[in-house]
């Protein structure tokens, strides 16, 4: 589902409460501009079902959804008003099995295997772990995706900048929910610029982005191991010989015959591949899906088509 997909590649979904309509759109804003296209309005407050109405007329890049859905009647009313997706803290069947009909996405809160499997068994695949730092948090979600096999979370509470990064690196995190992106209190201020550069942060940390190693072009692999040898020589890095590749240390490659890149090619990681690829379309970027990788269904790496500098650059899982 587009909601899904929107979700997992923005790496992070506020978690909203508003106490006037009137602040819904400068928030919606206020997200936008610092590269967050999703937010979950709960339905806390009287003013949730209005700032779900405004933002999904006023705000077409934004994709909005509701949070704290606990009964069927909510659940027509907030899609009614142009909620594209439903968070509800628990798992009610009847909510569930109504959004699956209306091709409605929706993520119940989920902590125990028989409302894991409640869940699955209707379909669903990725689920709110709600509150995360009650239930286990990542060690408790990992334990519970050894029987549910391709499971994924969207954990919420107790997640936060301090260990935002731990958690989107996991593999079983879809993406990561959370208040402290625009808090009540910043909302009621008027702390937009706040807001901006908090959504900014956090999306930083959701592509963590490193550089891991650059790679050399040579002609031949007696060219690469000369290489290597001065590498060495230099800064005592040692030498690792490989197949295709020397390696002077575990971040200088030395490639024995011409590949991507004039020069070579610089290696970044990245904490989720997909939602790396999204971010930097948006950017101005593209990947040459003919050089991606796979492990089993997984993308683990992709090249750039553009090169920086001479240099080929590609993405690599974390």
């Amino acid at each position: 589902m587009e909601a899904l997909k929107r979700m997992e590649n923005c790496g992070v979904v506020p978690v909203v409460v508003l106490d006037k309509a009137e602040d819904a759109i400068p928030t919606a804003q206020a997200l936008l501009a610092g590269g967050v296209d999703v937010m979950e309005i709960t339905l806390r407050t009287d003013a949730g079902l209005e700032s779900i109405r405004r933002i999904a007329k006023n705000c077409p890049d934004t994709f909005v959804g509701a949070g704290t859905v606990t009964n069927l009647e909510q659940c027509r009313k907030v899609v009614e008003a142009g909620a594209k997706f439903i968070v509800s803290p628990g798992f009610d069947r009847e909510v569930v099995e109504w959004c699956v009909k209306n091709n409605v996405a929706i993520t119940p809160g989920c902590v125990t295997p028989t409302e894991i499997t409640e869940a699955l068994s209707l379909g669903l695949k990725v689920l709110k772990f709600f509150p995360a730092n009650v239930y286990g948090g990542l060690s408790a979600m990992k334990a519970l995706t050894g029987p549910f096999v391709g499971l994924k979370f969207i954990p919420t509470g107790g997640v936060g900048p301090d260990n935002l990064h731990e958690y989107v690196c996991a593999p079983f995190i879809h993406a990561v929910g959370g208040s402290w992106l625009c808090t009540r209190q910043d909302i009621q201020s008027g702390k937009f610029e706040q807001i901006t550069s908090l959504s900014a942060q956090a999306v930083k940390t959701a592509l963590g982005f490193e550089l891991t190693h650059i790679g050399i072009n040579c002609n031949d692999a007696e060219e690469s191991l000369e290489v290597c040898k001065l590498f060495d020589g230099a800064f005592s890095t040692g030498i690792k010989e490989g197949a295709s590749s020397n390696f002077a240390s575990p971040s200088i490659e030395v490639m024995k015959s011409k590949y991507l890149g004039d020069n070579g090619h610089i290696a970044m990681r990245t904490a989720k591949i997909g939602r790396a690829i999204a971010a930097l379309s948006k950017r101005g970027f593209e990947v040459d899906m003919d050089t991606a990788k796979y492990k089993g269904d997984e993308m683990i790496a992709v090249y750039l088509k553009q090169q920086m500098g001479g240099f080929a650059v590609h993405l690599l899982q974390k």
